[in-house]
């Protein structure tokens, strides 16, 4: 293995938020900014979208996913970003070390900062413990995606879709282009993780969606034959050539379990303070590694707030990360972001508290500073929904001691 190479910030994954950040960092005049990216190709989940709406807020106009990434790709490239193609990252170490195997071997890097934005993945069908034979045709969204928009091909013809969040409609719209038929859509829950507006699509398209069904086994022997769902009428088969899971996604966080970084055992990422910091303040983090899941667009602006914080970080100009206190999370609450807050709390990137439940909840939520309600709203949440409480609201004081945000369920 030769020297370790040095650059200034090294950032692992080359979706969204990782070109967002690499921009702002050249923006800022850092020199040596590197994208490592195990694809072929640049640009993230959006190269597998071959539809729109995807770029009205960076480029003004709406575009298909595979032309934004490219005008992603290009903007980076043009301002001096080194994206290197085919570079798996296999470790991160402490202090912004990096391990990468490619073509060429392996070898380290050594970034003054490092940034991970390895995104999201949609859960296997293993990882969602669905039983029954093991036959061709049963495939995440992300892998339809691929086949069609990169290689053109048709992986079944009349599947069952399992799922009802936003990205369910996008595989929709994927099985349009491919003259692909779903037979029905199922959903766990009695409502939609997607607005219900956006749920008209499929009734457009003359797809039956059935609420509080569940997929209890998979038929067939060398292909997809059928599928037997319980609903609230007892169980029934549908007759289909194909099984398309969707959303259920979870942070691409590999390298963060195998690391020394701390892990958050609600959203599946790495625990990060107010500015996008690791436990580790060597290391950021920006996107959907952080919550599962966010447009690319609000990926690349949040991308673009990270990368300008490490700039700043190099600079010296922000507050050590050794003065932190953890935000506590209440019973009901999936997840929130930020996990801790650097004291004194100063303008940052992650300027609101995003929240998340796993199942509908309704009640007052509050944040409680110092054991005092500082903010209070009656809500009702629903899962996989956005949840934002920005950090101006609570006029936090200087030398806060402790911070927790929860549920009073209503009665």
């Amino acid at each position: 293995m030769t020297e370790a190479e040095s650059v200034d910030v090294a950032i692992v994954g080359a979706g969204p938020a990782g070109l967002g950040a690499a921009l702002a960092l050249r923006r800022r005049g850092v020199a040596r900014v590197v994208v490592l990216e195990r694809e072929p190709e640049a640009g993230g989940v959006p190269r597998h979208c071959g539809h729109p709406p995807f770029g009205m807020r960076e480029f003004g106009r709406v575009l298909s996913g595979p032309d934004y990434a490219r005008r992603l790709v290009d903007r980076v490239r043009v301002a001096g970003v080194e994206i290197r193609p085919q570079q798996s990252v296999v470790a991160i170490s402490a202090g912004g070390g990096v391990t990468i195997a490619g073509e060429s071997g392996v070898a380290e890097l050594r970034a003054r900062r490092g940034i991970l934005a390895t995104g999201v993945r949609e859960s296997s069908r293993h990882a969602r413990l669905i039983s029954g034979d093991r036959p061709l045709g049963v495939i995440t969204t992300g892998t339809l995606q691929a086949m069609v928009h990169l290689h053109h091909l048709a992986p079944f013809s009349q599947p069952v879709v399992v799922g009802t969040e936003l990205v369910a409609l996008s595989a929709l719209l994927t099985c349009r282009k491919a003259h692909i038929r779903p037979v029905a859509m199922i959903e766990s829950a009695p409502r939609p993780t997607a607005r219900m507006p956006l749920l008209l699509y499929p009734r457009l398209l003359g797809i039956p969606v059935h609420y509080a069904t569940d997929l209890a086994e998979i038929v067939g022997r060398s292909r997809v034959e059928s599928v037997a769902v319980m609903g609230p009428t007892g169980p029934a088969t549908i007759a289909c050539d194909g099984v398309l899971l969707t959303g259920s996604f979870v942070p691409e966080a590999a390298l963060v379990r195998g690391s020394h970084l701390e892990l958050d055992p609600g959203s599946g990422g790495p625990t990060v303070d107010q500015f996008g910091r690791c436990s580790d303040p060597a290391w950021f983090a920006a996107g959907n590694l952080l919550r599962a899941v966010e447009t690319a667009g609000w990926s690349f602006a949040e991308g673009q707030r990270i990368g300008s914080t490490v700039a700043d970080d190099l600079a010296g100009l922000l507050p050590s990360s050794n003065d932190s206190v953890p935000v506590a999370r209440g019973a009901g609450l999936k997840l929130v972001i930020p996990h801790r807050l650097a004291i004194p709390v100063a303008a940052c990137p992650l300027d609101r508290f995003q929240l998340r439940v796993s199942a509908p909840i309704e009640g007052e939520l509050q944040v409680i500073v110092d054991g005092k309600p500082l903010w209070r709203r009656t809500v009702k949440l629903r899962p996989e929904r956005r949840v934002l409480v920005p950090l101006r609201a609570l006029t936090l004081q200087p030398a806060i001691r402790s911070v927790e945000i929860k549920m009073l369920q209503l009665s």
